[in-house]
């Protein structure tokens, strides 16, 4: 066990002191212990290091905003350990932080093991919308929802103790750091870096993952050099708690046979592989790379826009969510282009950017002088922006409560309106 200053994280190890260091990276809203079943094996041959996201288990609640912002507190902790490099496995969110570790620190890592992974989970808007709902109303509505998103009905059925006890970690994760690392999440996007991941990898999938479905994971494969894809069938998001032997024995095939050594003095070298299993996957081996067919996008074309703009599209983006940016810019033409082009780099990138106020300041200032001058149709979007940059539903109603005292009543009123219907839509737990 650890004591965690702010900068790393808490973490525990199992196995031999001299083996080689494996690291296990949790799921959103779980704990270390979601590796349990993995360890007795795993742990024969490797001295496995588990950790606990921010404000997760009994991890300290000092949140980490990005993905780089978490893998670099894993390395600090890895510096204080004086473990220089290692192999990595990790879940969902683990599973970034790990493809974060190999592309920007490729010297460190050396195998890798993505599983429930994505390039880029899902959409920004679909994160930040979560964390919108988590503010509002407590991380007890996405507890709920766990078993669906995390397990097949057909496991929840028959494992109900271990279906409640998936809810409680959700449910015992402190709400800030958990909306900290869904804007981790909606931040991350590796989809056109994956060919400088330069480690073999196994990209290991649920056949039933909806979450991260294996479409997302032959993106994977189709993008890294030397991957290969594992298809667990009958297994759900939550793949190591669902079906433990099947990850266990695929994941100690892969580090036994595909870890690199290095010129570094870490004594690190590849263990014997066991004898060959069956492979688990309803589908034939997997091809080759360059065989498997998969259209990747193309590189992004250099903007030779404005500095302004960039970071101006990049700022609307996050406040006002890529839906309502994709449709606004679809609108325009020939007469509207040039005024969206003068908003995202006036509004956007010269005055959202400015560092003397935070976010949450600007919404406050934006909501009241929307209401003040009667722009009800931007106040609706201004308040799905609120609600992104943090403001609760209670502090929105004292700031229309407080534009009322000076702006009047009548606006006041027509504001609370809009206010409420927007809450009431954003901060309403998914079905």
């Amino acid at each position: 066990m650890s004591e965690t200053p702010m900068n790393t994280l808490q973490y525990r190890f199992d196995g031999p002191e001299d083996a080689p260091v494996l690291i296990l990276g949790p799921s959103l809203g779980t704990t270390w212990h979601m590796w349990d079943r993995q360890i007795p094996e795993l742990s024969r041959h490797w001295r496995v290091l588990r950790f606990d996201l921010p404000g997760h288990g009994g991890s300290p609640a000092h949140p980490a905003p990005s993905i780089p912002d978490l893998a670099g507190r894993l390395l600090a902790t890895l510096d204080r350990l004086g473990i220089d490099r290692f192999g990595y496995a990790g879940c969902s969110i683990g599973a970034a932080i790990g493809a974060e570790l190999a592309l920007r620190h490729p010297l460190r890592v050396g195998s890798l093991a993505l599983v429930s992974a994505s390039p880029r989970f899902g959409t920004a808007d679909s994160f930040r919308q979560r964390g919108v709902v988590v503010r509002a109303n407590g991380l007890d509505p996405i507890a709920r929802a766990t078993p669906e998103r995390w397990f097949t009905p057909d496991f929840a059925a028959a494992q109900p103790a271990i279906v409640d006890w998936a809810v409680q970690m959700v449910r015992t994760t402190d709400p800030g750091c958990y909306i900290a690392a869904c804007e981790a999440l909606a931040g991350f996007d590796i989809r056109a870096e994956l060919g400088r991941i330069g480690v073999p990898t196994l990209v290991l999938v649920g056949a039933d993952d909806q979450v991260t479905p294996a479409a997302d994971a032959r993106v994977l494969v189709a993008g890294i050099p030397d991957a290969r894809l594992a298809l667990v069938p009958g297994t759900s998001h939550l793949a190591p708690v669902e079906q433990p032997m099947a990850v266990t024995d695929l994941l100690v095939r892969h580090f036994s046979s595909s870890w690199q050594t290095s010129d570094h003095p870490t004594g690190m070298t590849a263990i014997p592989a066991p004898p060959v299993k069956p492979v688990l996957t309803t589908a034939p081996p997997v091809s080759p790379v360059a065989e498997i067919g998969y259209a990747m996008q193309p590189e992004a074309q250099v903007d030779a826009r404005s500095d302004a703009y960039d970071q101006g599209i990049k700022v609307r983006r996050e406040v006002l969510g890529d839906a309502h940016v994709d449709r606004a810019e679809s609108l325009a033409d020939e007469f509207t282009g040039d005024f969206q082009d003068f908003i995202t780099r006036y509004a956007w990138g010269e005055v959202w950017t400015r560092p003397a106020i935070d976010r949450r300041t600007r919404s406050v200032i934006t909501l009241t002088a929307l209401a003040a001058r009667g722009h009800l149709d931007e106040l609706a979007f201004h308040t799905r922006a609120a609600l992104r940059n943090g403001l609760t539903p209670t502090e929105i109603k004292e700031v229309l409560l407080h534009t009322g005292v000076y702006c009047g009543v009548p606006t006041a009123n027509s504001a609370f309106a809009v206010a409420q219907r927007i809450i009431r839509e954003e901060t309403s737990p998914e079905a």
